[in-house]
Parts: C-alpha cells; sequence; structure tokens
C-alpha cells in the first residue's frame, strides 16, 4: 500500500483536487430560484389506485388516477395522504401507477395527512440511478484501475459541470457558444490531464482534442446559418423560450451544442492516437520525428473509419422514431433532407465528424513535437 501511495502520489493528489473541484462546483448556485418552494418533494409508496376516471381513447389515455400514498422520507415521513395523478393525453409525460410503485410526490407545508391531496408528480428514480451508477464505478474500477478510477471522477467532473456551470451561465445571458467552448476547453484540460496525467501524452491529446473542438465550433456557426437551423428543433427548446428566456439566442446554443456533443469522441481520439504515439516512442525511443507522425497518421486514420460511423448511430438512434415515421408515410428523400429535424440531425452529425476527422492529424503533429525533440529527418 505504501509503495502505491509512493508511486501514484501525483495522481492521487490530482485525483483530490479535481474531487475537492466536484464539491465547490456542486455548492455554486449561479441561477437561484426568486421565490422558495412552497412545499417538499418526497418518495411515497402508493398504497391503492382508483382509475374509474381514466378514459383511454385510442392509444392514449386522459383523466384523473386517484391514489392513496405514505410518505417514506423527509418532514412528513410514515404519513398518508390522498393523491392524483392527471393524465394529459401526452404519452411521452404521463404516466400510470399501480400499488407497491415508488412516486415522488409534491407536498405543500401546510398540508394535513389523511385530508390534503398531494400531486403525484413521477416515478421515484433515484434509487435505481444511484444503483446503476454505482455498478458502472464498479465495473469501470475492477476493469481499469486506477486510471478508471480517474476516469470516473472526470466522468463526475463533466456532469457537474454542465448542470452547475454551463447550464446557469448560458440562463444568466452569456453567450451560449462562448459558454459551451468554455465549458468544452475545461473538460477537455480535465479528462485528459485527469486520466493521462500531466505528461507528454496529456498535452499531444488536449493538444490534437482542442484543434479539433475549435475547427467544428467554426464549421456548426458556419453550417447552422447556411443550412438556417433555428435551433428550436431541440426539445424543450420553445418551453425555455416561453417561460421568460426569450432573449436567448437558441441557433448559437444549438452550434454551441454540437460541439460539446461531440467533444467525447473528439476526446476519445485524441487520446487513442497520443496513447499509440507514446508507445511507439517507448518501444523505438531513436525513432525521427517524421515516422513518428506518419505513424501517428496512421493510427488516426485506422480509428477514424469507426469513430465517424459511432456519431451517426449515436445521432440516428435518438431520431429513429422519426425517420420510422418518415417512411411509414412515404415521404420522398426531397422532403426527408429538406425537413428541419433531419438537417440539424445532418449538420450534428457532418460538423461533428469534420471535428473527429481533423483531430487526428493535429494530434499526430502536436505528438510528433512532443514526443521527439529531434528535427524531422528529411
Amino acid at each position: 500500500m505504501r509503495k502505491f501511495l509512493i508511486t501514484h502520489r501525483s495522481d492521487i493528489i490530482t485525483c483530490l483536487v479535481f474531487l475537492v473541484a466536484c464539491a465547490l462546483l456542486s455548492s455554486l448556485n449561479l441561477y437561484p430560484k426568486g421565490d422558495p418552494e412552497p412545499g417538499v418533494k418526497s418518495k411515497a409508496r402508493v398504497l391503492s389506485v382508483d382509475n374509474e376516471l381514466v378514459q383511454t381513447i385510442g392509444l392514449v389515455q386522459m383523466g384523473t388516477q386517484s391514489l392513496q400514498v405514505q410518505v417514506l422520507n423527509g418532514p412528513f415521513k410514515g404519513k398518508k395522504f390522498p393523491a392524483t395523478n392527471e393524465l394529459r393525453s401526452q404519452p411521452e409525460l404521463d404516466k400510470m401507477f399501480k400499488p407497491g410503485d415508488i412516486a415522488l410526490v409534491s407536498i405543500l407545508h401546510d398540508s394535513v395527512p389523511e385530508v390534503s391531496v398531494v400531486n403525484a408528480q413521477d416515478h421515484y428514480r433515484i434509487g435505481w440511478t444511484l444503483l446503476l451508477f454505482g455498478l458502472f464505478a464498479i465495473l469501470i474500477i475492477v476493469f481499469a484501475g486506477f486510471i478508471g478510477a480517474k476516469a470516473l471522477i472526470s466522468f463526475v467532473f463533466s456532469c457537474v459541470c454542465v448542470w452547475k456551470l454551463l447550464v446557469p451561465l448560458c440562463l444568466k445571458g452569456v453567450p451560449p457558444l462562448l459558454a459551451c467552448i468554455a465549458c468544452v476547453c475545461i473538460l477537455t484540460a480535465v479528462i485528459m490531464y485527469l486520466v493521462a496525467g500531466a505528461t507528454r501524452k496529456g498535452f499531444a491529446s488536449f493538444s490534437g482534442a482542442m484543434l479539433g473542438v475549435l475547427t467544428g465550433c467554426l464549421l456548426s456557426i458556419i453550417f447552422t446559418k447556411i443550412f438556417n437551423i433555428n435551433g428550436t428543433v431541440m426539445p424543450y427548446s420553445l418551453a425555455l423560450l416561453y417561460s421568460g428566456h426569450s432573449d436567448l439566442n437558441i441557433q448559437a446554443l444549438f452550434a454551441g451544442a454540437i460541439i460539446l456533443a461531440s467533444s467525447g469522441a473528439v476526446m476519445d481520439l485524441g487520446m487513442d492516437v497520443a496513447a499509440g504515439m507514446e508507445e511507439i516512442v517507448r518501444h523505438k525511443p531513436d525513432i525521427s520525428r517524421r515516422e513518428l507522425i506518419e505513424s501517428g497518421l496512421r493510427i488516426g486514420r485506422s480509428v477514424v473509419g469507426t469513430m465517424t460511423t459511432t456519431l451517426l448511430l449515436a445521432y440516428s438512434g435518438g431520431y429513429l422514431t422519426l425517420m420510422m415515421t418518415f417512411t411509414a408515410q412515404g415521404t420522398s428523400p426531397v422532403d426527408f433532407i429538406n425537413n428541419p429535424h433531419v438537417a440539424s440531425e445532418v449538420v450534428k452529425t457532418l460538423v461533428g465528424s469534420f471535428a473527429l476527422v481533423l483531430v487526428a492529424p493535429f494530434t499526430a503533429l502536436a505528438g510528433g513535437f512532443v514526443f521527439v525533440k529531434k528535427k524531422i529527418v528529411t
């Protein structure tokens, strides 16, 4: 154990620093709520249900589902309340409860047990979320050891950075494209240096990834305007505008979202190329800079072929039902490609792929100068 602590002393200190950074970011409140909450959110067990007022019309349901629930935590723990679940013929938002389910309920501060009716907001999923995350954490640590632990910290830091820094800054009026770029820069630096350490591999992968990200940013600005995509194709964008943020530049937010969405794959490819080049130098220390750059380019070519397909499948998987709808309706290719939802996915996929392809030569060039100090042999 002592040998491990001595060997990995710098990595342990780095991990502790970023754990503290995660805690500090979590405590930030850059966009505080104007009014205090009128009640509390608690988890409750559904004791009984009454579906008498629920109507099924075709594929949707509407009406009111009456429940009897028992609160499991918070100031009303152990108390029983009648509850309602309003169905609005929106399958993507509606839910049906059955006895034994765990629900998230909203309870006003002045509610009276057994008398006041509370709102059954949704199924309670925090417990399962934590379980799934715990299984993921165990798997990555068992498989990758200390590197897996560092990757897990970078995963948590990314979530906290987006939720507590990027989102509030955009809501406060910071230009969304600049906020997204700044967030991606921070995340790229943290992930690369946390996983690879303050090494030549970390610097090479960071340099290549950042050059790819900045190129992708420029392309996203250009092609978002050329394709006339206003950004409202993003889920809940209209709800955001109508909730008091009508001055938000949704088109710029869409362009920034492209960079944020593709940055993970860009970082992955940058690290793959840098790690391969490091191994080459380790086994052949006398390699020339030109030879190393050429080797890095060959590594990049091998990986790029599958990574671009990864972006395509990731984006198309999210819009599979859209494609099925167009196919079922017999939509022509002309109408299909010109549909704003499809056009937005085309821009996201191709701009992200541009950044992905370019990060390989950028990383190879950066690695050639970082790993080899002598001049290129001609």
